[in-house]
């Protein structure tokens, strides 16, 4: 794949994985963004170029739409880090184009984009540059094009994971709250917000365990959501450990750590019969290794080193997952 795309990748509704923007670093130490996107094909095991974004991207999201387009949102702005960036496009899977779509009311990185199961994507938090994290939170409906105006959350929160629950609601966990006027106390959080898309309001909900953000957080099949790992600043510490939260208690429970201290990192929960639900988590902070989650034993095994660093990984057809990076890789739920 091109060495420049290190951004967010997404498994499209024909199995192909759209990865799409991000960031190299020349040769003088300047940072660039990228607008380039490619496609993988699994029945080829090759990338592609695909259409470009109309603007480069870096620290954006890319979210699956029920229609099978994708949405892209918000960025880094790495001239000065004072204006992230508002603006959205779409991507069509069928034209293999991106096209303008309204701009979110407020720039964006680092935020959280969840599709809702009406269809609508819940975008929140995440910094605005400078010393500005969010504590704000918008919806993008694709039967119009726009963003609206939604509840906020009860503090500001970048580098946080935001799942979408099986009753409808949204757990957003951790993060980093930079003060400012809505959040007086600062640092690494370990409190949890649940959204309502019938209501439109954030709630508290239980907190984590551990105080964490560039954590992981995913959804297993047997409706609980496994958060691992991320870091802390004070002192700056990588984290090992993990919980498992409750939606029908409203509380996280401690399970098994990590055989690996790991923050940015990947978490993809593995298919088929096999896999019996497994967790794989790659990679992070220039990390080779993998391992994976057992969550019928609440504990991680079969850690492996793989052939290079992760950027971002997507589930493919018969277990498989793409390990995105150089090289990209393929690892197959048959070595389980």
């Amino acid at each position: 794949m091109n060495p420049v795309i290190d951004g967010p990748a997404v498994t499209l509704n024909d199995g192909r994985v759209l990865v799409v923007g991000g960031m190299v670093a020349r040769s003088d130490g300047m940072k660039l963004k990228t607008n380039v996107a490619e496609i993988y094909d699994p029945s080829t095991n090759k990338f592609t170029a695909t259409g470009s974004m109309a603007e480069p991207r870096f620290r954006h999201t890319a979210t699956l739409l029920a229609d099978g387009r994708v949405l892209v949102t918000g960025g880094a702005d790495l001239s000065d880090g004072f204006d992230n960036q508002a603006t959205a496009e779409i991507y069509n899977p069928t034209t293999g184009k991106f096209t303008a779509t309204g701009s979110m009311l407020q720039g964006r990185a680092e935020h959280t984009a969840t599709l809702l199961p009406d269809g609508r994507v819940l975008v929140a938090g995440g910094f605005g540059g400078g010393t500005n994290a969010r504590a704000t939170a918008e919806i993008y409906d694709p039967s119009t094009g726009h963003f609206t105006v939604t509840g906020s959350m009860a503090v500001t929160r970048e580098y946080h994971t935001a799942t979408l629950l099986p009753n409808g609601l949204v757990l957003v966990a951790g993060g980093l709250n930079d003060g400012g006027a809505v959040s007086p106390s600062s640092g690494v959080m370990a409190s949890a917000e649940l959204y309502d898309p019938a209501t439109g309001r954030f709630t508290p909900t239980g907190s984590m365990n551990a105080a964490r953000e560039w954590h992981m957080a995913t959804l297993l099949p047997n409706g609980l959501v496994l958060v691992a790992g991320g870091a802390v600043s004070n002192p700056p510490t990588t984290l090992a450990s993990a919980e498992l939260y409750d939606p029908a208690t409203g509380q996280f429970s401690s399970t098994g750590s990590m055989q690996v201290a790991r923050s940015r990192a990947t978490m993809t929960v593995l298919t088929g019969q096999i896999a019996n639900g497994a967790v794989l988590v790659a990679g992070g902070d220039g990390l080779t290794t993998s391992e994976l989650y057992y969550p019928s034993t609440g504990k991680f095994g079969a850690k492996a080193t793989m052939l290079g660093q992760v950027s971002a990984a997507a589930a493919l057809s018969g277990g498989r997952v793409l390990l995105l990076g150089n090289p990209a890789m393929i690892y197959p739920s048959l070595s389980l």
